[in-house]
């Protein structure tokens, strides 16, 4: 019955303000289509979640950054950025590097988990560390260029008038993705008390970013 009632409603409304509902709700499954598969990012901070290290801080520029990304699409830079290949070479080239050593890490943490415990609230980490690594993460992979600059903005720009209440969806999916993994992990910190679980973790993240390195030089 609501979704019957929600139908009428929207059928009721007048067209631009449909127009402008449908765009919403059309950025919003596409974002979240996109962002939802596991990525580097969606990585970073389940783990940053288990451990219940920095989570604010790190969901924030996770949105942050998205949101700026999908509103520069909607105003048209997606089409500078096709036009420019070399500065993507050079944004693959650092994401790259920088994923090697992150799954290097990472491997390194697999082979000597310790006694981590989630529960214990935060470890070593600065906040600093770790809003540096999310930025290096979401801004050199050259991907997210294409996910949101590129694609996003091209479905954006094809709402016509819509084309920024779709923006408004796409950084909604964001904005609400990245809370709910992060601040959602907490109910697995019991698993993670652990060491075990740790290594298993650690080591499906260093096989994760190793595989999109590889991916990123063989595909481009």
């Amino acid at each position: 019955m609501l979704i019957q009632k929600s139908l009428v409603d929207l059928h009721q409304t007048g067209p631009y303000r449909r127009r402008v509902i449908l765009s919403f709700f059309s950025g919003l499954g596409a974002s979240l289509g996109l962002i939802v598969a596991i990525g580097a990012q969606n990585a970073f901070v389940l783990r940053q979640g288990i451990r219940r290290e920095w989570i604010l801080p790190v969901v924030l520029v996770c949105a942050v950054s998205d949101a700026a990304l999908i509103f520069a699409g909607v105003a048209g830079i997606g089409a500078a950025v096709q036009g420019a290949p070399r500065l993507l070479d050079v944004i693959r080239w650092a994401g790259v590097a920088f994923l090697a050593a992150y799954g290097a890490f990472a491997a390194k943490r697999a082979l000597n988990p310790g006694s981590l415990r989630a529960a214990e609230g935060r470890g070593n980490g600065t906040v600093w560390a770790a809003v540096g690594t999310v930025l290096a993460l979401t801004w050199l992979n050259p991907h997210v260029y294409l996910d949101t600059l590129v694609l996003l903005g091209s479905l954006a720009n094809a709402q016509g008038e819509g084309r920024w209440a779709f923006g408004a969806g796409a950084a909604t999916a964001s904005a609400v993705w990245f809370p709910l993994i992060g601040y959602g992990a907490r109910s697995l910190s019991g698993l993670f008390a652990r060491p075990a679980a740790w290594r298993v973790l650690d080591g499906f993240v260093a096989a994760l970013m190793w595989t999109l390195a590889g991916m990123l030089i063989v595909h481009g």
